[in-house]
């Protein structure tokens, strides 16, 4: 009884200690964020300050903030439906009417994942630059909508393949179409998976960078793109770069905060039969 309560405390205090581990960064990011510059390259750092928002005007004053956020709004929220437009009949095809190749497709497509994305960089920039795209929010939403695509075909898939074969077959017994069939029955039992792979890749298209940064300039850059404007040959400007950083990260993390239930609720959908 003693061991079991010993082990119970220090798997505890594990667990606060990985915890704060990985939420220190974040931590630190918003202490920088109400500093001077000064106070943010101290050294010893700074634990106890005179908080400033100095930085959070300096930001708005120098680019405009909610430009890049409306872009990040924009090309996140359109990729994602976009995607799942895309993703939903495909998954529904491949969970319902196999073929051989059927796991072939699937981890090809999975497999697109494994290649640095700077491998594709000069084709996409060139078909950008040829199509007249560079530096707009159409170019970055095909971009993430492809980039998103095999996550969100894959996990609606799982999330197929868990609803019983009986119910779709009492559905087409009833004399119910394809279309009928994937829009009444099918996709109101996949709710959760929906939900999931739709905030997955909303999070993904928000938080990404290295396209935003090569194919976008000012008329189209998203948050990544403010973010990087505080990288100069002088240096870094820690305490404005974290302040950037945080009012970039905030929606994001508000918006994962309120729906983690729902998140949480679909990536597990079917882990337990």
């Amino acid at each position: 009884m003693q061991n079991n309560v010993w082990f119970t405390l220090l798997r505890t205090l594990l667990a606060w200690c990985v915890t704060l581990l990985l939420f220190f960064p974040l931590g630190w990011l918003f202490l920088t964020a109400f500093k001077t510059e000064l106070q943010a390259i101290a050294v010893p750092p700074l634990f106890v300050f005179e908080p400033t928002l100095e930085n959070f005007s300096e930001v708005q004053r120098r680019s405009d903030y909610l430009l890049y956020a409306r872009n990040s709004l924009i090309t996140s929220v359109a990729s994602t439906v976009i995607g799942l437009l895309i993703a939903a009949p495909a998954a529904y095809s491949m969970a319902f009417f196999r073929t051989k190749r059927t796991r072939d497709v699937l981890m090809w497509m999975l497999s697109t994942k494994m290649m640095p994305a700077v491998g594709a960089l000069v084709p996409i920039y060139v078909l950008a630059q040829t199509a007249g795209m560079l530096d707009s929010l159409s170019a970055l939403t095909i971009v993430f909508t492809l980039s998103n695509l095999p996550i969100m075909v894959w996990m609606l898939y799982t999330s197929y393949k868990d609803i019983p074969n009986e119910i779709l077959e009492a559905a087409r017994m009833d004399g119910a179409t394809l279309w009928s069939e994937f829009r009444h029955v099918v996709m109101p039992l996949s709710v959760g998976g929906l939900a999931s792979t739709g905030l997955l890749c909303l999070v993904l298209s928000w938080n990404e960078a290295f396209w935003a940064l090569n194919l976008t300039s000012a008329k189209a850059g998203t948050l990544a793109t403010l973010i990087a404007s505080y990288s100069s040959p002088e240096g870094l400007f820690w305490a404005k770069l974290s302040a950037a950083s945080l009012m970039a990260i905030a929606p994001i993390v508000v918006f994962g905060w309120f729906s983690q239930k729902q998140l949480v609720q679909g990536l597990t959908f079917g882990a337990v039969k």
